[in-house]
């Protein structure tokens, strides 16, 4: 099978995407397909990545470790002319002339539903959830809004435009800053007290204008993939110091992960039938993975929803799919077979 694993793009999660993109186009050599790396906003304009196709016969394997920050898009942006705010030279051809387009984007674009409904429209084939669920996960405010209507726990929160006047009096302490529509625990600060409050908000408008203002739960924290209609063995997530943030998720040796979880068969039933609720109510695809705090009631509350899971190599999606018997390569050709829904 011809197959592009697109990632990169013009998004605060690019780096994480290319790491992602490097091993999931490595499995897929391995499996015998024929692969090419593409970049989704540098398209065939990149010098680095040449956008070739690779299959077995070729020594070449991808390689793209995480920086501990995050990239600086106005500098990548800066560095090709392009016609396009997201989609590069060349992209929509060559994933036109694919039998399979592999989304190893985190995101942005990539993750809200925008690239998703360009490709309905072009009769791209992709991987995935489509563009109406990857924008209901995507916007935390929506997708709590229809978490909460289904009877599925979340945390309190404010949805703020920070364009606008906003009052503060009434916020809630601890809590926790996010922007509304980022991953990877990008711009998010837990907040102790107002005095830390202008600095996390301004952290967040980095990013984006709309933030949420969530009540801080305290517990612990898990993570549940979604595999084909099936939930996979629950991990926990326990970060050597400090919360899961961007530096704890991608850097080595930084958060310890336990998968299977120790906790009760009874939980652990608990938290999958949650996250397989999660799933049906946001209208996923063929995969995901839901997050969760579970606290001192056996309360579990569902922090977001992840269409698009990292897959690399501290990923949790693919500790899951281990633990379950299912191998990296295995569960790329899963993905791959299993397409968009």
């Amino acid at each position: 099978m011809k197959i592009i694993v697109l990632a990169g793009g013009l998004s605060p999660e690019r780096d994480v995407s290319l790491s992602s993109g490097s091993l999931i186009a490595n499995a897929l050599i391995e499996n015998g397909h024929e692969v090419m790396l593409l970049d989704l906003f540098l398209g065939r304009d990149n010098e680095e990545i040449l956008p070739v196709y690779r299959n077995r016969s070729s020594e070449y394997r991808f390689n793209y470790i995480v920086p501990e920050h995050e990239p600086d898009l106005t500098a990548i942006r800066s560095s090709v002319v392009s016609d396009s705010d997201f989609i590069g030279n060349g992209v929509i051809e060559l994933c036109r002339d694919a039998d399979m387009v592999f989304m190893g984007l985190h995101g942005s674009a990539g993750e809200n539903g925008q690239l998703q409904a360009v490709f309905d429209m072009y009769g791209i084939n992709y991987t995935g959830t489509g563009y109406t669920g990857s924008l209901l996960a995507m916007d935390k405010d929506i997708s709590k809004k229809l978490m909460r209507e289904n009877g599925i726990l979340t945390a309190g929160w404010q949805y703020i435009n920070l364009n606008a006047q906003n009052d503060f009096s009434k916020i809630k302490y601890p809590c926790v800053v996010k922007p509304c529509s980022c991953g990877s625990s990008v711009g998010v600060s837990i907040v102790e007290n107002r005095d830390q409050l202008n600095s996390a908000v301004g952290y967040a408008k980095k990013y984006e204008e709309y933030v949420i203002i969530e009540d801080k739960i305290e517990g612990r924290e898990f993570s549940v993939g979604i595999l084909n209609g099936k939930a996979l063995p629950v991990i926990e997530i326990k970060p050597l110091c400090g919360f899961y943030d961007y530096k704890n998720k991608y850097q080595k040796g930084l958060t310890e992960e336990i998968c299977p979880a120790n906790i009760s068969e009874k939980i652990s039933k608990l938290l999958q039938n949650k996250a397989l609720a999660v799933h049906s109510t946001l209208r996923l695809g063929f995969y995901s993975r839901i997050d969760f705090i579970l606290d001192d009631n056996d309360d579990a509350y569902c922090l977001e929803a992840n269409t698009l899971p990292g897959m690399t190599p501290t990923s949790l999606l693919p500790q899951e799919a281990l633990a379950a018997g299912i191998s990296y390569n295995e569960l790329c050709d899963i993905i791959v077979n299993g397409g968009a829904e």
